[in-house]
This record gives C-alpha cells, sequence and structure tokens, in this order.
C-alpha cells in the first residue's frame, strides 16, 4: 500500500515538474510545443520513419514451394500488390449447363504449417461467364500435397467449354491456427455476450 502511494507521489511530481517546464503554451501550435520540449517536425518525422524501417525489417516473406506437372505457365503475382495467383486449367474441360465440374490444375504445393491456401473465384470469369467456384473459398490444408483441383459452377443454360491454360480460380495463400495450435474443450455452457444468439440481420440493415 505505502509502495502504491510513493509511485503516486512521484507520478505527481513528474507531471508537475513537465508543466513547470512547459509554462504556458498554445496546444493548437505544434510546432511551438516541440521547441518548448527541445524537438522539431523533422526530429519527429526521422523518429517515425526509424519506426518504419524497423517495422518492415521484421516482415519475412513466407515461402510456398509448388510442383507444376502441366504444360502451363508457372504460377506467378502479376503484381506485387495482388492477394492471389492464378490456378490454370491443366487440360480441356466441358461444363454442362446449370451444372459443375472438377477442373485439374497441375498444380501441387507445400504449404507450411500454420497457413493455408484458399481457393476463390475470378471476378472476370464470373461476370463474363457466369462461372464460379463452388465452395468458395476452397480450403487448401497445410497437410494436403495432392495436385490442387478446382469445383467450377456453370450458372449459365448453355455448356461452356474450358480451354487449356485458361485461368479458372485464384489461391490466396492464408495464415491460419490449424489443430496443431487448437484445443477443443467441451463446457457445460458457453459464458454470455452482447450479441449472445442473435443471428442473421441482427446488426440491421442499413
Amino acid at each position: 500500500m505505502f509502495k502504491g502511494i510513493k509511485e503516486i507521489r512521484e507520478q505527481l511530481k513528474t507531471i508537475k515538474d513537465l508543466q513547470s517546464h512547459l509554462g504556458e503554451i498554445d496546444m493548437n501550435n505544434p510546432e511551438e510545443f516541440l521547441k518548448k520540449m527541445g524537438l522539431s517536425t523533422d526530429d519527429l518525422n526521422k523518429h517515425f520513419e526509424s519506426m518504419n524501417d524497423e517495422y518492415s525489417t521484421q516482415i519475412t516473406k513466407a515461402t510456398l514451394k509448388f510442383v507444376n506437372t502441366s504444360d502451363n505457365v508457372n504460377p506467378s503475382y502479376v503484381y506485387p500488390s495482388d492477394s492471389g495467383f492464378d490456378l490454370r486449367a491443366a487440360e480441356e474441360v466441358v461444363i454442362g449447363a446449370n451444372s459443375r465440374a472438377l477442373i485439374p490444375t497441375g498444380i501441387r504445393l507445400d504449404i507450411a504449417d500454420s497457413y493455408e491456401v484458399q481457393i476463390r473465384s475470378k471476378s472476370g470469369l464470373a461476370l463474363n461467364q457466369g462461372l464460379f467456384v463452388l465452395n468458395s473459398p476452397g480450403t487448401i490444408d497445410s497437410g494436403y500435397q495432392g495436385e490442387i483441383k478446382v469445383i467450377l459452377f456453370n450458372t449459365t443454360n448453355q455448356s461452356i467449354k474450358i480451354e487449356k491454360g485458361q485461368k479458372v480460380a485464384q489461391a490466396v495463400l492464408c495464415p491460419v491456427l490449424n489443430g496443431n495450435w487448437v484445443d477443443l474443450v467441451e463446457v457445460k455452457d458457453i459464458e454470455s455476450k452482447d450479441r449472445n444468439d442473435n443471428g442473421f440481420g441482427s446488426t440491421g440493415i442499413s
């Protein structure tokens, strides 16, 4: 208890010293405030730049190894800002009207633990041809090393031929907590939270 009181007194003294040091400063004038603190805007800019540089060096690239058994070009990111890379059909496939088909890609992945690859529809394919990944996003677990095959659904009233080499989906590498890092614990009840069992539409429409 006495230790806590002592700490509070020291903190109050620090605040008083700071107030005495700052004096009467117009807080709407940041340059004057910084000057009183012995700083400048250049000092602050350099500080934040160094923080950004330090943060950047802490980010490491993920490695995603692949095997390409098709004649198609290797998967790649078209733009550095892209979230995913394209998957192409390894052979010609005809999808009947209002039907689905499994499209082989010839791509096998070596996905690191704590990651998954999500298979998502391509917006252009959905808009222009009415084709989308039926189970989007499909999940490729880190333990799966077989060929990636895409389930495409044809929403139109006519058959559509998928050409060999055609882009059929996109793959996105995502961090995930897999079974190695999750303990499933059975309990008698779940602690109440603000939303409880309010589901679809519970947050309103606007």
